[in-house]
């Protein structure tokens, strides 16, 4: 399954680290090894996460496989909320990828393009009083670590993505694969 992990500049680096973590991890518990996973950006040039963090994505998004599940990470959104050309790449492959999600304030550029319509949907607590005021249609949760409504699933921030990634995980392969792949990245996973 082709896992993309969609990053841009001012990125959250745990968003897409820890969910990346998460299912190259499980290609290491499982066998044969079920995903995929690679970075998405606007371009191949550099992208700078936040604290001047740099990462070079794997595709851009023109050229990358086709996806099975779009993920799409929060940070510092302002300036990507307003890019058209990649809300308009997100509103496509909502289209087609069979699973679409958001870590953190990825809700809103998900929200934007619109991805997230009439769905219910979560991101950072900081952030629930703006996801609610911008995009009144959303039924906004509060005190989740994420939230799944139809093919869309949404997580609050920054670590709680790693708890949807395996909630990703065991829906995906197995309740099983999903605990070992936790057990193995010693991280105490926290399910709704």
């Amino acid at each position: 399954m082709n896992i993309g992990i969609y990053i841009y500049d001012n990125a959250e680096v745990l968003d897409f680290s820890g969910p990346y973590e998460v299912f190259t991890t499980a290609n290491r518990v499982c066998s044969p090894p079920p995903f995929h996973v690679f970075l998405i950006a606007e371009s191949l040039a550099p992208v700078q996460a936040r604290s001047g963090f740099n990462v070079l994505p794997h595709y851009d998004i023109s050229s990358h496989p086709k996806l099975d599940v779009l993920m799409v990470v929060g940070g510092d959104h302002t300036q990507e909320v307003n890019n058209e050309v990649v809300l308009d790449w997100i509103a496509q492959q909502s289209q087609s990828a069979p699973l679409v999600t958001s870590v953190c304030t990825g809700a809103f550029l998900l929200a934007k393009s619109g991805a997230l319509q009439h769905h219910k949907a979560t991101t950072h607590w900081e952030d629930i009083a703006d996801l609610r005021q911008q995009f009144p249609m959303l039924q906004v949760q509060e005190n989740v670590r994420w939230v799944k409504d139809e093919n869309r699933i949404s997580s609050g921030g920054i670590s709680a993505g790693i708890d949807m990634s395996l909630f990703i995980v065991s829906e995906l392969t197995s309740i099983e694969t999903a605990e070992a792949t936790a057990k193995q990245m010693e991280f105490r996973w926290q399910r709704n």
